[in-house]
């Protein structure tokens, strides 16, 4: 996903990376960066004309009447293509002005910063002083590396008064600007500084506040550092494709094809991140410091990681001058120093949090569902007023309420925006649904390959949540590579008898009904000859012997079926086509993990860990850290949502979700057990917060369950990076 989503956002961005294609190739890059001094690009008039300068700004300034969004949109583009020039610091700095309560500045300043015969930047920071006299004021002081400046026609400042602080604008011409040796010597910094220059009261920018301008960077650099991060995990994966070592591609060795995943899953973090910063500044939001700090923290590192792993993975030829990545590495580093110190974005993003300043993940609907919302809140109403839980059940599960997007009869036959009301108006009406468990995972198989016999016999009962099932699945040696499986199944009279072990069997001792594969034909290659069977757990020769786990308690099982006669009207789908039935529960099994729900320790327990205990500076900055990640999953799993609604299916990104969500609930666990310093010695429950060793220890499992890490991004690196898939053994 690029940072745009809806059909308007994705034209805008193939518009503009036309644009770059066509005026800002290599060579205009290479020409910026071997220059002796920074000049205005070539293209410049051209980005001017598209209108992309004022894309932002009120069509009475001479803008396009859009938003941030939209210029973070253009903003991914341009950084992709390490575009040279002042787009971002003038588009910051007309934000900027835009924000200021000075109707004079705004429309002295804007129309020309929005047509490109202005240009700007921004000091973000400096030692400049200002004193009154009348209405103006009278500047002095310097800022030592402020981007942009060296092209700049006016330039806004930070001044300190008596006061307080405000910010003016002031013509490029009444300053000294002196260029410096830049770390990005494609788009270059330059030293500023006042020496009593009168600023008249049309350019003191009243209104304008310190934060609001270093939001606005955090969410523009972001959306930049977001495009420079998709080049460099396109042309490091594309690289491993094609460069062979040891006889094979780069990127089959999975040392390199997880880097580049973990590549892909920055890049994705910082898209949502700069995403939700634009729309949180766009709407006015009262949370959109804590958006906008969540930015910095994502996106700022996202384009370092990205740059430092994507140099990593080109290996010699990725250090060379010739090379383009130094030029992103390099670019990437100048944004994450200009906007301070990750650190204190991250203390800012735990300030915000922990005083209830969190931005809310919700996903918002158009007005036009309010009929359809009003129907389904007045029969979730009639449900909410059974008081009997069993009945309760019983009729959501029969009327669909369960899985409301399958067919009925199992489900309503709901579309995208549907289930998106049922869930809404479920937890506002504090009704839920029954708890399938297990049996969740089993439900749309049995629903795509089952009889109407077996739908009618197991799926009534299950989603009125009467029937406990467990997934006979893993076994000793087959848990990753499920299709290695050997449990046997023979064919008898009336059906078949299966032989073998399974293990880390969840729920087994209690489960009512279990859902197996078994090899039916050893004859066939490996994903063939299994076959898929449900398993009645009360049938003879069939042993559950719990697994002590090193909580000290048994969740998991290992199952012994010794000749378990399971009859032929218990076999899902065809005889030997088990491995397709099973897939397709593997994959809703880790659609279903994906989407969190309680599965560990999560941002909301973070919080209240700290709810009564001050952090100090170091704890401060690991909290924000872990609630910057905990808010970015949150919106990768809205952004995912909001692609469903588009109609477009998310496909492997359900990996990527869930991997970041289990090791970030991990992450947590275990942060918050070591902070109870020398209690977290002993067992004994926090009153306050119920954080006890047992969430750290379980912790331990959660990257492990439904996939491994490992096998996690080997997914992620082949599905979505196209890289070559691991050799067959003995190839």
């Amino acid at each position: 996903m690029a940072i745009g989503l809806t059909e308007e956002h994705e034209a805008l961005a193939d518009s503009v990376r036309g644009f770059t294609e066509r005026n800002i190739p290599a060579t205009v890059v290479r020409a910026a960066l071997e220059a002796d001094e920074e000049t205005r690009p070539p293209f410049w008039p051209g980005l001017a004309e598209q209108g992309l300068l004022g894309l932002h700004l009120a069509e009475e300034h001479g803008g396009q009447g859009y938003g941030l969004l939209e210029l973070a949109v253009v903003l991914e583009e341009l950084g992709r293509a390490a575009a040279p020039g002042p787009f971002l610091p003038t588009v910051l700095a007309s934000a900027a002005v835009d924000a200021s309560s000075n109707a004079k500045a705004r429309a002295a300043l804007l129309p020309g910063l929005a047509d490109g015969s202005t240009t700007a930047a921004v000091a973000l920071d400096g030692e400049l002083t200002g004193e009154r006299d009348g209405d103006a004021l009278t500047v002095s002081g310097r800022a030592a590396t402020v981007l942009g400046a060296a092209l700049a026609d006016v330039v806004l400042l930070p001044v300190r008064t008596g006061d307080g602080e405000e910010w003016v604008a002031v013509d490029a011409a009444d300053l000294a600007v002196t260029p410096v040796a830049s770390l990005d010597r494609v788009r270059r910094v330059a030293a500023v500084e006042a020496s009593g220059v009168s600023v008249a009261a049309d350019r003191v920018l009243d209104g304008l506040t310190t934060g609001r301008v270093r939001d606005l960077a955090a969410a523009l650099f972001g959306a930049e550092a977001a495009g420079l991060a998709g080049w460099l995990v396109t042309t490091a994966s594309e690289y491993a494709k094609v460069r062979e070592q040891f006889g094979r591609p780069i990127g089959q060795f999975q040392g390199v094809k997880h880097k580049a995943a973990r590549m892909l899953i920055a890049l994705e973090q910082a898209r949502a991140a700069a995403w939700d910063a634009a729309r949180a500044l766009d709407e006015g939001a009262e949370e959109a410091g804590f958006a906008a700090a969540v930015a910095a923290v994502v996106a700022g590192d996202a384009g370092v990681q990205t740059a430092r792993d994507a140099i990593q993975i080109l290996g010699g030829i990725g250090f060379t001058w010739e090379h383009d990545a130094h030029v992103y590495l390099r670019r990437a580093l100048t944004l994450r120093a200009l906007l301070g110190p990750a650190k204190t974005w991250a203390a800012r993003t735990a300030e915000l949090a922990l005083a209830g300043g969190r931005r809310e993940v919700e996903l918002e609907l158009d007005e036009d569902t309010g009929p359809l919302r009003e129907r389904i809140r007045a029969e979730i109403a009639e449900l909410a007023a059974i008081e009997d839980k069993h009945e309760r059940n019983t009729r959501m599960g029969d009327e669909g309420w369960t899985v409301p997007h399958f067919p009925e009869p199992w489900g309503r036959g709901a579309g995208p925006v549907e289930q998106i009301l049922i869930q809404q108006e479920l937890r506002a009406a504090k009704v839920k649904p029954p708890n399938l468990v297990i049996g969740a995972w089993l439900v749309p198989s049995l629903v795509r390959y089952g009889t109407e016999e077996q739908k009618e016999r197991f799926l009534r009962p299950t989603l009125r949540g009467q029937m406990v099932w467990c997934q006979l699945f893993s076994e000793p040696g087959a848990g990753s590579d499920l299709a290695s499986l050997s449990m046997k199944a023979e064919r008898v009279e009336g059906g078949w008898r299966l032989t073998g072990q399974k293990i880390w069997t969840s729920v087994a001792q209690f489960a009512q009904w279990g859902f197996c594969i078994a090899r039916t034909n050893p004859d066939a290659p490996k994903h063939d000859g299994i076959t898929y069977f449900l398993v009645d757990m009360k049938s003879e020769g069939v042993d559950v012997r719990p697994l002590k786990e090193l909580t000290g308690e048994a969740i998991f099982n290992e199952v012994f079926l010794d000749g378990v006669f399971v009859p032929d009207d218990c076999v899902v789908g065809e005889v030997d086509k088990g491995w397709q039935v099973a897939r397709n529960t593997l994959s809703n099994e880790r659609v279903s993990l994906s989407t969190g729900g309680g599965m560990g320790m999560g941002v909301p327990e973070l919080l209240a860990f700290f709810k009564d205990r001050e952090p100090d500076a170091v704890a401060a900055a690991e909290v924000g850290r872990l609630v910057a990640q905990g808010q970015s999953i949150d919106l990768l799993g809205l952004r995912t949502t909001l692609k469903q609604l588009n109609g477009v299916e998310p496909g492997a990104e359900a990996s990527v979700r869930k991997l970041l969500g289990v090791q970030f609930n991990q992450d947590v666990a275990d942060y918050c057990w070591a902070a109870q310093g020398a209690a977290a010695a002993t067992e004994v429950p926090m009153a306050e917060s119920g954080i006890v060793a047992r969430a750290m220890l379980f912790s331990r499992a959660m990257t492990i369950y439904g996939g491994t890490t490992e096998v996690q991004l080997n997914i992620i690196g082949e599905r979505l990076l196209g890289l070559p898939r691991d050799p067959e053994p003995g190839k």
